[in-house]
């Protein structure tokens, strides 16, 4: 049934929105961009990666296994040099299929509930921002907003907030200083004295 049928106009636009929203979310792959484990454009790659996979859909002659999905992920992501054995390979190229398969039909819901999904991480980022302080808040948005995140990625967005905290930290000591104090207690148990030090030198 696939076979016979074939994106065209606004669902080849759609699709190819519906690719980069999947592989913007793949953490993996954001993570090697972000660091620029492929070089310097590293970007770039990750958009032609993106390009290969619409054309992989839409070019194709022959039908459209998993199996040439998945070596052709595992193959944008060798330009990275990032060698992918957590399974995700796989998951992203079952997303990618499913969508492939509804806009084929004339479904774009998923596309949609990528387009919505994309816009809530930015809001669960805001809260944990607002817990860490509200002055970090305007500088980070951009960063989320460029790291969409949800469905296992959120170890991406730890990441991300981690810089703030260890800001945070700096600055609202009286507020982030009892959560290590317990970590503290239960793993050495002699940071206590040296907390005792330092709050006995701020007064």
């Amino acid at each position: 049934m696939s076979s016979s049928k074939v994106l065209q106009g606004q669902s080849i636009q759609l699709f190819n929105e519906g690719i980069g929203l999947i592989l913007s979310r793949w953490s993996a792959l954001r993570t090697a961009v972000e660091r620029e484990w492929g070089g310097r454009n590293s970007h770039l790659k990750a958009q032609q990666l993106a390009a290969d996979v619409l054309s992989w859909f839409t070019q194709s002659k022959e039908p459209l296994y998993i199996d040439d999905l998945e070596a052709l992920l595992d193959e944008g992501m060798l330009s990275f040099n990032l060698e992918i054995q957590d399974g995700s390979v796989e998951e992203v190229a079952e997303e990618l299929m499913i969508m492939h398969e509804e806009c084929l039909d004339g479904n774009f819901s998923s596309v949609e509930r990528l387009k919505e999904a994309s816009r809530n991480p930015v809001a669960y980022a805001h809260v944990e921002k607002v817990v860490n302080g509200n002055e970090d808040d305007d500088d980070e948005d951009d960063d989320s907003d460029e790291s969409i995140t949800e469905d296992g990625n959120s170890a991406n967005m730890d990441v991300d907030i981690t810089k703030p905290e260890s800001k945070a930290n700096s600055t609202n000591k009286p507020v982030n200083e009892p959560q290590p104090e317990v970590a503290g207690e239960a793993d050495d148990g002699w940071v206590v004295v040296s907390k005792k030090k330092n709050k006995g030198r701020k007064n």
